[in-house]
């Protein structure tokens, strides 16, 4: 009777050891098929530009909920410019792109928590396009006040890529 106790106690940790080997597998997939994503190297700036890469909300207050900036993000060269990825630093954080036509692509939020769908978002020359991103102070819990900083990651096409940052000190 023991041993049948072991031989099932074992059977079920290489199954545990499997499905997370092949949930491990699946993440790594997902984030290496976009150039500029977490595990894929990319050092390149992306050739769109931005008048300030950094807001700043001052402080805010968990009592008052969600905060949002914009970026206005702009294609200064004479060719097409396609922003393939969007990504944020943190699950507190999510990232929209309001297109010409007013309407909003995404959520975009972070790398490994969850889908996050591609922009393919194509800037003509000349062109701009806001990126939204909203800040949700109460998502640490009493633990997230204090100074934040969190960032937000546009990727080309090409792999370039265009950081934007969002600061603010939060309290209760």
């Amino acid at each position: 009777m023991e041993s049948k106790t072991i031989g099932i106690a074992a059977l079920v940790l290489v199954l545990i050891a499997l499905l997370f080997a092949w949930g491990r597998a699946g993440t790594n997939a997902t984030s290496a098929s976009v150039q500029g994503a977490p595990g894929v190297a990319s050092t390149a700036q992306s050739a769109l530009v931005v008048d300030n890469t950094v807001y700043d909300f001052g402080t805010i207050s968990m009592k008052d909920g969600l905060v949002y900036a914009e970026f206005a993000v702009k294609n200064p060269t004479a060719d097409d410019l396609v922003v393939a990825a969007v990504s944020t630093s943190c699950m507190c954080t999510t990232a929209f792109i309001v297109e010409s036509d007013g309407g909003l692509k995404g959520p975009f939020g972070m790398f490994g928590m969850g889908y996050i769908p591609p922009a393919n978002e194509v800037i003509k020359p000349s062109e701009s396009r806001i990126v939204r991103v909203v800040y949700d102070p109460n998502a640490h819990g009493p633990a997230g006040v204090g100074r934040i900083n969190r960032f937000v990651t546009l990727t080309d096409k090409e792999g370039g890529t265009l950081p934007l940052e969002i600061k603010a000190l939060v309290t209760p």
